[in-house]
């Protein structure tokens, strides 16, 4: 019994092979064609699908580089916004530096007289510091008639003082006047504001006695008999003196050691030169 069984499992499972060989057959001649229009349909989809894959990828790529390139392109902007603003500091600090360290040769070679260092707070409108204020007043020393020095030398006078600011007018103000002397000769003048002409770079030397040795480049400074100014500081230097029309003076021109169009620090003497006369003679 057991044989029969075996037996026509056997025929059973050898019908069913030659079946599956005869579909194989049958089914690749006859799905070929099928299978060759399906490829001609979707091998383009497959192919688009890919590219637009690609290009998404190439995309997603280009942007992520964009995003760190524009990362990094503020991170450098920051860097050097951060590296101008300690550049300007440093300028900044090397300008105040060297003013300083004018202001305190200017002192040493001023040694005869007390001072008192001060900042330039405002000014009267126009180009030139003919009139401005600055931070020190007599609470620091600082009295009417109070001489100010910068720049190598003379600036001007104290005209007005509070308890933390005084005014100063310089001399190249129209309404200035110094009694000076030739440091060579010390024959005297008197150096005259003007605006207008310290458009050029200059102010006026008058009242030059007709025999006095006053001449190109002669170092000039407020005279002994100044009454306002204490004697010695340096004014400037005198330029093309000539004799006047009246043949009994002489009179030409003085450049200033002081820049009158940038004054930021100031050395003012606290010590007053009283005679009772006006200011500014």
């Amino acid at each position: 019994m057991e044989s029969k069984y075996t037996r026509y499992l056997l025929i059973g499972l050898t019908v069913f092979c030659i079946a599956l060989i005869g579909i194989t057959s049958f089914s690749d001649g006859w799905l070929a064609p099928l299978r060759t229009g399906v490829g001609y349909f979707l091998i383009p989809i497959q192919s688009g699908v890919n590219k637009v894959g690609i290009t998404i990828y190439d995309e997603l790529t280009d942007y992520a580089s964009l995003k760190s390139a524009l990362d990094e392109n503020k991170k450098l902007q920051e860097e050097v916004a951060q590296l101008t603003e300690e550049n300007n500091r440093l300028v900044s600090d090397q300008f105040e530096l060297r003013r300083l360290r004018e202001l305190y040769n200017l002192d040493q070679e001023y040694l005869q007289y007390e001072k008192t260092a001060a900042r330039v707070i405002a000014k009267d409108s126009g180009d030139w510091f003919q009139v401005f204020r600055v931070d020190k007043g007599s609470a620091d020393g600082v009295e009417v008639g109070s001489n100010v020095m910068a720049g190598g030398g003379l600036v001007g006078i104290v005209t007005d003082v509070g308890a933390h600011y005084a005014t100063v007018r310089s001399i190249i103000d129209d309404s200035s006047r110094v009694s000076s002397m030739a440091v060579q000769s010390g024959d005297t003048c008197i150096v005259a504001g003007d605006l207008t002409l310290y458009e050029e770079g200059r102010l006026r030397i008058t009242n030059i006695q007709k025999d006095a040795d006053v001449k190109e480049g002669d170092r000039i400074v407020t005279s002994n008999i100044s009454s306002k100014f204490l004697p010695g500081i340096l004014i400037g230097y005198a330029s093309d003196i000539t004799l006047d029309s009246n043949q009994l003076t002489s009179s030409g021109y003085l450049v200033p050691v002081v820049s009158f169009r940038n004054l930021q620090e100031v050395l003012i003497i606290t010590q007053v030169k009283e005679t009772g006369d006006q200011v500014g003679q």
